[in-house]
Formats: C-alpha cells, structure tokens, sequence
C-alpha cells in the first residue's frame, strides 16, 4: 500500500530487494548486543555503498525508524530516515496525493473503513513525538477518528515490543488482549496502526476477541490507498 501511494505520487523510488536485513532492533531488546552490532554494520556498509547518506529513507516500520534514526549514528551511519506517515501526510499537504469520499470511491471488494481507532506504536508516539501525521493521513483519507482512552504519548503497548512478539505469555492476560478490548470499546469498525509489529498483534487480539470480531486491522497506508482518486497500476517494484 506504501508503494500504491508513491507511485500514485510520483515520487521515484527503489528497494533494497534482497540486500535488505533487519536493522537489529529485536537482538537489542532482547540483550543481545553483538547481534545487532552484526546486523546494523552490515547495514550501514550496505547504505553507505548507495550512497544513502544523500538520499531520504522511508521506511514503514517504526522499530527501524528508530534504530537507523537514533542508533546507527553510533557506528557511523548517519542518514535521513522518515517513517511513512510522516511522507505521506507531506504528500497529502502538499497536493501529490489526492482522495475520494467513500461514496464516490471505486467499489473494490477490499474493506474500506468509516470508523477508525487509532493505535499508535510506542517508538512513534513515546520514543518520536509522531502522533499528528498517522492521524493526518486518515483524516486526508476521509474517515472519523474515535480515540482510545490511552493514545498518542500515554499509547497502550500492543505487546510486540522487547522481543515479546516471540514469547507466549504463561500468566495472566495477553497484552494484545487488553488492547483489543480497548479498541472494541471504542465502537469502531477498523483499527489503524503504522507499525508491522502492531498490525501482527492486533490482528491475533482481534481473532481471539470472543471467537472473533468484525472489526479489521490495517496499515494507515491502506486506508489511504482505498480513498485515492488515482490508482496507478500495479507494477514491479524497482531494485536499486
């Protein structure tokens, strides 16, 4: 869907494709530094080689906005990294992105929101001050927003984080969970988040929700892409 909205943008873009690895963020949290070390200068090397240092990254998961964005720097690498809500709503603000009401939007199949809840991820909201442009491109995309009592700085962790997207919870109650019900409290039809790690849990929350729910779970670029008044057609994504 992030790609759906650059092309419809024109922005020119390409992928790392297979050069592409995980910035480390997991090995972190979870204490094992020498693996991230690993990890992240393989990386900088790799970005360094294409010259990244001069171009902007996009990236669409907040765990390595922050780790390239806040951590590289100690091992050299220095680059303009920008999470993709935040380069969408600039290019929604600035006219290279154009919507349809719902009412006059193609008729697809897929699910196309009314209601939305916004979940925000905690290294958007708590670590980044990104709370404004999740909500900018779903309000540029049409739809009511209904906040959860725990948003924006004061966000109620989805339960990826640390490393816990991993581990099973032996005790207690999922904290995916506890989330999910906070989202049906708010009488929503969809759940909109901009992180991977999110959209996993809420999804899984969502499924166990008393044997299931009608409320769905999306990226905001997904919802954005719905509401476009042009949609490019689908096209291999380019390699650098």
């Amino acid at each position: 869907a992030v790609a759906t909205c650059l092309h419809a943008a024109g922005v020119p873009f390409a992928i790392l494709g297979q050069e592409e690895s995980c910035t480390g963020d997991p090995a972190r949290r979870m204490g094992n530094d020498y693996v991230f070390q690993m990890l992240a200068m393989g990386n900088v090397e790799t970005l360094d080689r294409y010259g990244m240092g001069e171009r902007t990254i996009v990236t669409a998961c907040p765990h390595c906005f922050n780790t390239i964005g806040n951590e590289y720097g100690q091992l050299g690498g220095k680059y303009k990294i920008v999470h993709h809500s935040t380069y969408l709503a600039d290019l929604v603000s600035s006219g290279r992105l154009a919507t349809v009401p719902e009412e006059a939007g193609a008729e697809t199949g897929d699910h196309r929101p009314g209601s939305v809840t916004v979940h925000d991820s905690c290294y958007l909201a708590r670590y980044n001050n990104v709370i404004a442009a999740p909500r900018d491109v779903l309000g540029a995309a049409g739809v009511s927003i209904t906040e959860m009592e725990k948003s924006g700085k004061n966000t109620f962790c989805c339960g990826a984080g640390g490393g816990r997207m991993w581990m099973e919870e032996t005790r207690g109650t999922r904290i995916n969970e506890s989330r999910t019900a906070q989202v049906l409290a708010t009488g929503a039809d969809t759940v909109a988040t901009s992180c991977p790690f999110c959209m996993v849990m809420m999804s899984d929350g969502l499924a166990a929700a008393d044997g299931g729910t009608a409320v769905t779970a999306m990226d905001i670029s997904e919802v954005l892409a719905a509401r476009l008044a042009t949609v490019p057609a689908e096209r291999q994504l380019p390699v650098l």
